[in-house]
């Protein structure tokens, strides 16, 4: 077995890495951190982990309980991570951080986008960037990974494959996707509350999303995003739109292009159903299509993830199977629960 901890283990990605190794076969929780539930038993924070994690307490964070591990996964809020990965460097063989600290590769780009000064610029280029499906030959070797935010995951497997086939302009791609409330982490905001949230769809973030970079890093186009919140636990649906290269071009060619890339990927589902994020629930599965209205030249690349599986502690796990050697798909379900 490996020893592996999680820091942020009380959060809402925390509690999905928890349950994902709960069924791993070579993971074993040795340490799970939350400072703001230290002394809580996960048990009572989550009941629905009770079956396997009985008795164990969310711990304060110590580098001394690094001893125990040889992997460490970071579930804490954008900031929170730089401050502990220089302690994580040379104590343990692999960091997975599923926060934003490392994903961007300039200390200017981190400023613009969070508004504070990177404390640690100079590991940015040592995380790579994980995504498996654009990423896999360099996550094979990485002992540090950096997980793509949900949004950009749910933006990027279907626009990727079309960019890179030249079949779409690069200047002109519009991304509005809604988001499960629980993307918006554990702790409570006015915003999402029940009584907020219930029987509402709204936007936010409008123009200055933080994921921006991050899709225009991985599409390699210029894009706007608009990203929405959706009265649901969890799940992504992102609705993609781009002005195609060839105005002949057709819904037969863009499935086309999209199948084959995806052909020998074990959590991408390629076809002409429209996604649904309830397909998706509880999985590490990302459900994509595409077509083009002639009407309008444009085409619409759309895609169904779980925010908190292939948008998070799901593709985390899938990267550190990929790093570790392992399956890449041990512990993670292709399937969806449903209903």
């Amino acid at each position: 077995m490996i020893p592996i901890g999680i820091v942020g283990a009380s959060g809402f990605t925390g509690a999905e890495l928890l349950r994902l190794a709960a069924q791993h076969p070579e993971f074993s929780v040795r340490f799970a951190t939350g400072d703001s539930m230290s002394g809580t038993a996960i048990e009572d924070l989550y009941p629905s982990l009770a079956g396997k994690y009985p008795g164990m307490v969310f711990e304060p964070w110590s580098s001394d309980l690094l001893e125990s591990v040889d992997v460490v996964f970071l579930g804490l809020p954008h900031g929170a991570s730089q401050a502990i990965v220089p302690q994580l460097i040379g104590s343990v063989d692999l960091i997975v951080d599923l926060g934003a600290d490392f994903r961007l590769k300039t200390p200017a780009e981190y400023l613009q986008w969070y508004n504070e000064a990177h404390t640690q610029p100079e590991l940015l280029g040592s995380f790579v960037y994980g995504l498996p499906e654009m990423h896999r030959e360099q996550l094979q070797t990485a002992t540090r990974i950096a997980t793509p935010g949900c949004y950009p995951t749910a933006a990027s497997l279907p626009l990727v494959p079309l960019v890179r086939a030249g079949l779409v302009h690069t200047d002109r791609i519009i991304v509005d996707a809604a988001s499960g409330v629980s993307g918006a982490g554990r702790p409570p905001k006015p915003n999402t509350t029940f009584c907020a949230v219930d029987s509402d769809f709204t936007a936010y973030g409008l123009m200055s999303h933080r994921h921006t970079p991050e899709m225009e890093m991985n599409i390699g186009a210029t894009v706007l995003f608009t990203p929405h919140l959706a009265p649901m636990s969890r799940g992504i649906l992102a609705t993609c739109y781009a002005q195609p290269v060839d105005p002949a071009l057709t819904t037969e060619q863009v499935l086309q292009v999209l199948s084959d890339f995806y052909a020998d990927e074990p959590f991408v589902v390629v076809s002409e159903r429209l996604p649904s994020t309830k397909a998706t629930l509880g999985s590490n599965s990302a459900h994509i299509t595409a077509c083009v209205d002639e009407r309008t030249s444009t085409v619409i690349a759309l895609c169904a993830i779980d925010n908190l599986g292939k948008g998070a502690s799901g593709a985390a796990v899938q990267c550190a199977n990929l790093a570790l050697g392992l399956p890449e798909a041990a512990g993670l379900q292709q399937v969806g629960v449903y209903p």
